[in-house]
Parts: C-alpha cells; structure tokens; sequence
C-alpha cells in the first residue's frame, strides 16, 4: 500500500466508507478507534488499528506519529458530552477545553485541529475521498412531497439554518410550519425520534450545513440510520442540502424510504 492517513474513527458506516475509499486511492489506513463509538469490525480493515480513550489525544497523536502519519481525517460521530466529563480527559484535552472560544463541538475539534498541526499532523478535508456520494438537486425517491411537504420543507430550511450558524444543531423537525424539535447535542437520530414522539406522525426533518461548513471539523451527513429513524418517528419527509452533504447508503436508504412511504428531497437555497 503507498503512504499512510490517519483516520480517527467515530461511530456509524462513514468510517468504513472512508477507509475503502482510502484503499481504493492506494493509501494505507492507519485507524484509531474511538473507544464505545468505532465499530468492532473496524480493525479488521487495516493492519493498523489502536483503540483511543475519546479525551485521550495525546495517545491519538503518539499512535500516529509511531505510524509515520502526516495527514489526517476525521470520520464518523463521537458523543460531545466529554467535554461535561473531565475526569476523562488527559492533560492536553484539558487544554483544549479551556482554549476552545466556546464549548461546542465544533469549536472544540477546531482547537484539536490547531494542536495536531502543531505536532506535525495535519487534519485534511475528506470530501476527496467521498465525492461520488454527494447528490444534485432532486428527489430521490419514488415517493415525491405533497404541496404540504413541501410548505413544511420551505419553513423549516431558514430555521435549520439559522440553527446551525448559531452552532446548535443543523437538523429541525417540523409539522404544519411549526418546530416540534431542535437538533441539541443527541444529535439527528435522536432529534427525529424525539420530534415524532412530541407531533405524532407526519413530521418532516430538515438538515443543512452551516453557511461556511469547515469538512474537517464536521461533515454533516445522511444515510440508512437517518431513514430508519424517520420511520421510527412515523416521519413523511427528509430534506437535505444537496452537493454539500453526503448520502451514505443512498439504494438501501431510499428503498426503505419508499416502503414507508417517505420522500427525502435534496435541496439548495
């Protein structure tokens, strides 16, 4: 294999979709697993695989540079809530805690993409390894927005936005232009879950990037598990912002989609 990349691997399929993807540019994965998040199976991946304590970075960066790492990506979600336990965290996550401006995720991963350059490890973007699970304007489905849907879809774009530049959350479920939830810190899965469990059937999810969306620190995405949660919630739609966010699992995803009767629309401003 040619020249190693760093892979700081979270929860979900985007890490396994990375580290194919990184294979098939023939480069070597080197993996760290974020212990309780990373899937087991992932280090049957690679050759080299460490499990990482989520508020350990100092192991994070000796792994790498043991590995001759220069470059980096981070993939997959890692639950935010760290920051409220410090007990967990090493000398240098202490650090960074207290240098982050604000005690958001994205903040934070920033100040930890500021020390890694500062030991030789560059954070890079991981679009060039995705680009081909990016969507055009459309509707993916078969099952197409009824003119309420699409009301719906319109409210809730300018609310999630605004949400999002804000640093919040980028996802809010909506019924009949009203917010039945807020993307916080549980992230989508869970907001979805939620805003059905307050509206009842018919809720419509709507996630977009922030205006200036740094890939490295977050890459928004949707996926098989975002479906699944909108049947769970007995959802009717989701929107999301097309040619900036990635569709993981897009066959799998809107088949089932389609059994239960959910559109799901790729949408720009």
């Amino acid at each position: 294999m040619g020249n190693p990349i760093g892979i700081v691997a979270g929860s979900g399929e985007f890490p396994f979709l990375i580290v194919e993807e990184v294979q098939k540019q023939g480069l070597s994965p080197v993996i760290a697993g974020i212990i309780g998040e990373a899937g087991i199976s992932l280090k049957d991946k690679t050759d080299v695989f460490e499990w990482i304590e989520v508020g350990n970075i100092l192991s994070l960066i000796s792994f790498f540079k043991k590995n001759d790492v220069k470059e980096a990506v981070f993939a997959g979600k890692v639950n935010p809530g760290v920051v409220y336990r410090k007990e967990k965290l090493d000398e240098a996550s202490k650090k960074i805690v207290t240098w982050a401006q604000k005690r958001v995720p994205s903040a934070l991963i920033q100040t930890i993409i500021e020390y890694m350059k500062d030991e030789g490890i560059q954070i890079v973007d991981p679009r060039q390894f995705i680009a081909h699970f990016f969507c055009e304007v459309g509707i993916m489905t078969e099952t197409k927005p009824s003119p309420d849907v699409e009301e719906d879809i319109a409210f809730g774009w300018k609310i999630a936005r605004s949400i999002a530049d804000l640093d919040i959350g980028q996802t809010v479920v909506v019924k009949d232009r009203s917010v039945a939830a807020v993307e916080g810190i549980e992230g989508t899965n869970e907001a979805i879950r939620r805003g059905g469990q307050l509206a009842g059937e018919g809720t419509v999810v709507v996630k977009v990037c922030r205006t200036f969306q740094d890939p490295r620190v977050d890459l928004p995405a949707v996926g098989l598990k975002t479906i699944r949660s909108l049947v769970d919630a007995q959802s009717t739609a989701l929107c999301f912002e097309a040619q900036s966010m990635p569709f993981f699992q897009k066959k799998e995803a809107t088949t089932l989609a389609d059994a239960h009767r959910i559109a799901i629309v790729a949408r720009k401003l």
